[in-house]
């Protein structure tokens, strides 16, 4: 069985048409309900403003990330440019190995046209000290050395090359998640969920698709943005007669050791459990204790778990559970 856990094969293990997955809009319903927690300040419109700004700023993380290998593969010209022109140029300098250079996925993704109109919009670049710490990351790899020793040059190669380079290079790296969180504050969180599909892009992508191959769009329905906005209203709306019933059903819980992340976790896991009838039970359970283990203390999961597993037993001895198994 395909373990769908794992970051690598989480994105394909089911066919996702859009960036924004409901996973995704529930981690960022929570951040902002949580801030509204601590200060509750603004209105209903303006947290749904919040969140769509919050939701955009993942789909650019998302092509910034896709323009990345493009930014590297030019600095790396850049730099071979610039060897061969010095005063007193080594042999291999004059006649460096263009392969790096020349990679063919890597020419198909910067003339790819959803992805050049983002650039032209966005007007956003890597900056060369990122650029350059990658690069020769890179170059110590045995991936690049095995490409590079390799004669000829395939599509195939070029993109598979990527494929791992990005793995072990891009996801994980520390500076490299520094650097995004300065230029974003919104990116801190997303990154690893865009990372899958960023990999899942790349593999969608073939030689006979030219520019035209179409990026992951931001939403695949109109259902999924209407999600995202129901989520956290609704939410808004039950909050007074959720935090009646938690309060009651929690008692066997020490809650002075509950935080306000869990508590959120199980306002927004009771509204989707009541008022969205075409998700199933089952779904809503994993989606928040997973967010709860993400977001919350060691016991964070435990408790959520148990929480949810009592109030969906009273919901159906209540008849107030409408819901798919």
């Amino acid at each position: 069985m395909v373990d769908c856990t794992n970051l690598y094969i989480f994105a394909v293990c089911k066919p996702y048409s859009d960036m924004i997955t409901r996973r995704l809009i529930r981690d960022k319903v929570l951040q902002i309900l949580y801030a509204y927690k601590q200060n509750d300040d603004k209105g209903v419109e303006a947290l749904k403003s919040e969140l769509t700004f919050s939701l955009s700023k993942a789909y650019d993380l998302y092509n910034y990330l896709l323009y990345l290998p493009v930014a590297v593969t030019d600095y790396a010209d850049r730099r071979i440019d610039m060897a061969r022109h010095k005063l007193m140029p080594t042999s291999d300098e004059l006649n460096p190995n263009m392969k790096f250079v020349q990679n063919l996925f890597v020419a198909q993704l910067r003339e790819n046209r959803m992805l050049v109109d983002y650039l032209q919009k966005q007007k956003r670049t890597w900056p060369d000290e990122v650029l350059k710490g990658l690069y020769e990351a890179i170059q110590e790899t045995t991936a690049y050395e095995a490409y590079m020793a390799k004669d000829g040059q395939d599509y195939a190669s070029d993109k598979e090359l990527w494929k791992r380079l990005y793995r072990q290079l891009v996801v994980d790296n520390d500076a490299l998640d520094a650097y995004l969180e300065d230029v974003s504050l919104y990116w801190n969180d997303d990154k690893e969920v865009v990372d899958t599909f960023v990999i899942k892009t790349f593999g969608l992508f073939d030689e006979a698709d030219g520019p035209d191959k179409a990026l992951l769009p931001q939403y695949g329905s109109e259902e999924e943005s209407d999600f995202a906005m129901q989520l956290l209203e609704n939410t808004l709306a039950h909050a007074e007669e959720n935090k009646a019933f938690i309060a009651e059903h929690t008692r066997n819980w020490d809650v002075n050791r509950v935080t306000q992340t869990d508590y959120v976790i199980l306002h927004m896991a009771l509204t989707e459990l009541l008022t969205f009838p075409n998700i199933p039970v089952s779904v809503v359970l994993n989606e928040y204790i997973d967010l709860a283990k993400k977001y919350g203390t060691p016991k964070s999961g435990a408790f959520v778990n148990g929480s949810l597993d009592g109030f969906v037993k009273v919901l159906r001895q209540n008849g107030s559970l409408f819901k798919k198994e």
